[in-house]
């Protein structure tokens, strides 16, 4: 059975919308997750979050993650968790720490494109994708967006 995402790219249900090896299929996004991947890492993080978490709060994160221990690939395997099981992508836990250990900026390109696959778009933030599926009059990617505080 194949699922259709948003761009209209069929794929497998239960796959990823692409390789884990194509980084090379969004150049930008490979530049700069070679070169800075705590940014890539941030977006990725705000939109799985549904803006839980800002981009520059998880970026900054990652970054001090792994400029102090090495280990910021152990945090962010558990966004690769996150996102299989938002989008009910086959995997486990064991095979995302491998990907994420092994090929580190492979494992955080291919999430990026596939939050951009299921229509997002990364610059945005969450709040910002949010904004653009209100306007269009289309309905949210996500959960409700939730308003602090008591109401009457």
């Amino acid at each position: 059975m194949e699922a259709q995402h948003l761009h209209g790219k069929p794929h497998a249900e239960g796959e990823w919308s692409t390789g884990f090896f194509d980084c090379f299929s969004d150049c930008s996004n490979c530049c700069i997750t070679f070169w800075c991947p705590c940014i890539t890492f941030g977006q990725v993080a705000e939109i799985v979050d549904q803006g839980a978490t800002t981009c520059g709060t998880a970026g900054a994160l990652y970054a001090l993650i792994t400029a102090v221990t090495g280990g910021g690939c152990i945090y962010s395997c558990f966004y690769r968790k996150k996102i299989r099981a938002q989008y009910n992508i086959s995997g486990n836990a064991c095979g995302d720490c491998l990907k994420h250990f092994c090929c580190e900026l492979c494992a955080l390109t291919q999430q990026y494109r596939e939050l951009k696959h299921r229509g997002f778009d990364m610059s945005l933030g969450w709040a910002g994708n949010v904004e653009r599926q209100q306007n269009q009059g289309g309905v949210v990617m996500g959960a409700p967006v939730a308003h602090g505080g008591m109401t009457r």
